[in-house]
């Protein structure tokens, strides 16, 4: 597992609870309905460094379908 969607969902929960907290205190002067995009770029940014951090798959020709021996016993398999 990666460590990026491990820590996902305990850092989108701290935003959230976050953004919550200050709707609550009135610390600022807009309330949670005009922050909740911020939700969405902490996930995306998330999104971004996981897709920077996977390894990557393997290249166009290989495995089954390729018409190869061996793509063809994986095909079977």
């Amino acid at each position: 597992m990666n460590i990026m969607c491990a820590v996902r969902g305990p850092i989108l929960m701290i935003t959230l609870g976050v953004l919550l907290a200050i709707d609550q205190a009135g610390a600022a002067n807009f309330g949670f309905g005009r922050t909740w995009p911020v939700l969405l770029i902490v996930f995306g940014l998330f999104k971004l460094a996981e897709r920077a951090g996977a390894a990557p798959g393997p290249g166009p020709g290989t495995g089954a379908g390729t018409g190869t021996k061996q793509g063809v016993r994986e095909a079977i398999s």
